[in-house]
């Protein structure tokens, strides 16, 4: 791991002081988390006569685990799925962030995709010119200040959905009364000494899922305090077919296969349920909580009934039902209120409950950042992404030569990574082969009058930050082609077959089918 990473920083060194000449790639991709890391893989292996580039704000790689620091970070997707489909994962299935960076670390060391990565660049913007059919990107290295220029023939935009340096803090009242130390979750120091103190955590989703049980294991005493409660699933932290598997001396390649084939099989179905019978669900989901935590009478009302239906929102994953634990052998106090007011020594409810904490965890959630929060321009036209149209939530109506990772939330990300990754790689060798400079995607004649949405319905997936920030988001059609729908089980028998000869595709300024039968003649 060493050697990827020196060397990608030795090749993103010049004279400090001075403006670096421009940088040519056929492809530059943002973000060396596990999108970027994935497609560039991908975009090795699929088009290996492409120069590439990886350029990252942060001084290393690995994006949210990067970022993420509190304690008893961990996935709450399985490894199986949330790691590639390319590189076997051979540990417990739900696993630390230490474990996630380090398998990060193989990868890019296994096949010398450090060379290309540019550490320490934050970008300024990006400029598209038709003209020269190719994006500039301005960006400045933080190392010394210089100002970096990159032109690339397409851009592969693997920055995430969120804002990883500002949180998403509620403006509470009182907040700056409060004496004791108040940290938002993103932003909390590894070396903060929490043993025996008191901690409120606040929020209630996958980071609280994680940071409660780790802070229970040494804190004086935890209190939860949520608006309104998650749904969460209880699991031991081991795969009976993995271990099986391996027990008979079956290889780990096929064994990461079959496994990630049985879990997405067991996922399909338990969302399928969700949907027409999310009341058995939810019995279901109660059992293994009351078999966690070790209480057959284990109380459900009024702190662990959540207002919505089980599909809307991503399943809190709980190894070994540790945060039910927790409660159960009373580390762990639960609250359901709002806040009224902070005071100097902890929170007010809003029915007058005093909570007194040394520490205030807020675990409320991320900010949407719409392609980083990136000033974007085609042919000096400012993009303005809440005004384009996706296809099929990776490209954008307008906007030529450019590919987004949006991932999943219900299934693991990392499945959509390959899956585009197939697909950019595809549309690249497709314009190799007609000679194309240029594609953008663009409504078909049969797409005229269709009706134009927010990026998701709020009924269908509806968390915090995506309903703050939905207006940022490109819009959808009523058309599968049209829309992100978050649903893994379709979109992986669609992909393969996406026609890049659709209208919908415009080449050189030229619908496919007509492109297609000029480059005939």
């Amino acid at each position: 791991m060493t050697t990827a990473i020196g060397a990608a920083s030795a090749a993103a060194t010049s004279t400090p002081g001075t403006a670096a000449e421009p940088t040519h790639v056929d492809v530059l991709i943002v973000g060396a988390g596990i999108s970027g890391i994935g497609s560039a893989w991908h975009l090795q292996q699929q088009c290996p006569g492409k120069s590439y580039a990886i350029l990252e704000m942060k001084e290393t790689f690995g994006g949210t685990w990067e970022t993420h620091k509190y304690p008893g970070v961990r996935s709450d997707s399985d490894l199986y799925t949330f790691g590639y489909r390319f590189k076997p994962w051979v540990g417990a299935p739900i696993a630390s962030g230490a474990e996630i960076l380090k398998y990060l670390g193989e990868v890019i060391e296994e096949n010398g995709i450090g060379d290309h990565i540019r550490y320490g660049h934050r970008i300024t913007a990006c400029r598209w010119s038709s003209d020269e059919n190719r994006w500039t990107v301005e960006a400045v290295r933080k190392a010394d200040g210089v100002a970096v220029t990159f032109t690339a023939d397409f851009l592969w935009m693997c920055q995430g959905y969120y804002d990883h340096e500002k949180p998403y803090v509620p403006d509470w009242p009182g907040l700056s009364d409060y004496k004791g130390r108040f940290v938002h979750a993103q932003l909390w120091d590894p070396d903060t000494d929490y043993a025996g103190k008191r901690i409120l955590v606040i929020g209630s989703g996958a980071t609280a899922a994680t940071v409660v049980p780790a802070f229970a294991e040494k804190a004086a005493h935890v209190t939860m305090l949520q608006r309104s409660p998650t749904y969460f699933f209880c699991s031991e932290n081991k795969n009976e077919l993995a271990d099986r598997l391996r027990e008979v001396g079956i290889d780990e390649p096929t064994i990461h296969r079959v496994v990630r084939a049985q879990i997405m099989y067991d996922q399909d179905q338990l969302t399928r349920r969700a949907q027409t019978e999310p009341d058995a669900v939810f019995e279901d989901l109660k059992e293994l909580i009351r078999l966690f935590s070790g209480n057959p009478d284990f109380q459900f009302e009024p702190h662990f009934t959540p207002r919505y239906r089980v599909w809307q929102q991503r399943l809190a994953f709980c190894p070994e039902g540790d945060i039910f634990r927790a409660a159960t052998e009373g580390k762990l106090t639960v609250v359901t209120d709002t806040i009224d007011r902070f005071t100097e020594t902890g929170v007010r409810t809003s029915d007058g409950t005093e909570i007194e904490a040394d520490i205030i965890v807020a675990a409320t959630g991320f900010n949407l950042s719409v392609m980083g929060g990136i000033p974007f321009s085609v042919d000096g036209r400012t993009v303005d992404w809440g005004e384009t149209v996706t296809y099929r939530g990776m490209m954008m109506t307008g906007v030529p030569n450019l590919a987004w990772v949006m991932g999943y939330f219900r299934a693991s990300w990392t499945l959509r990574v390959d899956m585009m990754g197939d697909f950019v790689c595809n549309l690249l060798g497709h314009m190799d082969d007609i000679g194309a400079k240029k594609v953008e995607v663009a409504l078909r004649p049969e797409d005229q009058g269709m009706d134009i949405l927010p990026w998701i319905e709020e009924d269908n997936f509806n968390p915090g930050y995506l309903m703050r920030g939905l207006s940022e988001m490109p819009k959808r059609g009523d058309k599968s082609e049209w829309r992100h729908n978050q649903d893994y089980w379709a979109e992986k028998d669609a992909f393969p077959h996406i026609d890049l000869t659709d209208p919908a595709f415009v080449y050189d300024g030229q619908r496919a089918t007509k492109r297609e039968a000029v480059a005939a003649e």
